[in-house]
């Protein structure tokens, strides 16, 4: 037992003295740190550019170059800080710069920056380079529309009933005429579905042009609406009116009803009637030495779809 507790005295002693000798180590590595960092030193580091107050009506396109390497002396703490985080050199489009053909102009003395930028530990001993291009241009909005890129298929007997409901079906576009002026409309992602027997709604996302880092967009994404029904075909016997006769000549044609068929919505069929189709041969459209009239569907309701004329060719004979 009082081996034991020999031992463990020992042993303590030991940890003592470790554990002090780690702790001088420690002070004197701090000490040597701070004297490190409280020494003057020059050197060249990179600044960021902050551009503040730009006009609204303005936008900057892309600069010559979007950084400074500037020379400076200062103690080792403000060296630390610059190397923790990325520093800055804020340039006041209110104040600082002044226009030049497409380009705002930054051109600054060491002795500005060293009253406005930094403070009396820094000295600013050199810019490179000692002039900034900006270019820039009109900022303008346009609305143009959206176009959905599609590939849905149906399950067998059914399909939309009406048109596709995209919500928005236009889209804002805020930024530079010069890339503004130049899209004429936004595509969708290409959606693709199969077998659909119910109703759609869809997140679908915007193609956005390669430059859209420097234009707005009211929605980066639309929703696809389809009402999705049973549909059946149904069939119309329909007269044939021939226009653009010349006065004075009678035409005999056959025949003068002519057979449809079309795709409707279950819902829709009671509602499709006769009078709702016009097919009509325009004799203007004949050729020389032929005695045949092409038919031409020229008014449908909407609310069919795939609509088919039977017969394709209509004979005729000039009676006078």
């Amino acid at each position: 037992m009082i081996k034991k507790l020999k031992s463990e005295i020992i042993t303590s002693i030991k940890n003592k003295k470790i554990n002090v000798f780690l702790l001088f180590l420690l002070s004197a590595f701090i000490i040597l740190i701070f004297s490190k960092l409280s020494k003057q030193y020059t050197k060249t580091i990179v600044f960021d550019i902050e551009k503040i107050n730009v006009p609204q009506e303005n936008i900057i396109l892309s600069d010559t170059t979007s950084v400074l390497s500037l020379t400076l002396k200062t103690h080792g703490f403000k060296w630390l800080e610059y190397y923790i985080k990325k520093p800055e050199i804020t340039v006041d489009f209110s104040n600082d710069v002044y226009k030049k053909d497409s380009f705002f102009v930054w051109s600054k003395s060491e002795a500005f920056l060293n009253n406005t930028q930094f403070d009396k530990q820094v000295e600013l001993l050199n810019i490179s380079p000692d002039t900034l291009l900006f270019a820039f241009g009109k900022n303008e909005v346009r609305t143009v529309p959206v176009k959905l890129n599609s590939n849905i298929k149906f399950a067998a007997g059914y399909d939309i009933s009406s048109d596709y409901v995209l919500e928005p079906d236009s889209i804002q576009i805020i930024g530079p005429d010069i890339l503004v002026k130049e899209i004429k409309y936004l595509g969708t992602d290409t959606i693709s579905l199969s077998n659909i027997k119910s109703d759609i709604s869809q997140l679908i996302k915007l193609k956005l042009p390669e430059n859209k880092e420097e234009l707005q967009f009211s929605d980066r994404s639309i929703n696809l609406i389809g009402k999705v029904e049973k549909h059946t075909e149904g069939t119309l016997k329909i007269p044939v009116n021939v226009i653009n006769v010349p006065k004075g000549t009678i035409l005999n044609y056959f025949p003068k009803v002519v057979s449809l068929s079309y795709y409707v919505s279950l819902s829709n069929f009671k509602s499709v009637k006769s009078k709702d189709f016009k097919v009509v041969c325009d004799y203007s459209k004949v050729s020389t030495n032929h005695s045949i009239l092409i038919p031409e569907l020229v008014k449908f309701p909407k609310t069919v779809k795939n609509v088919k004329i039977n017969q394709q060719r209509i004979e005729f004979i000039i009676t006078e």
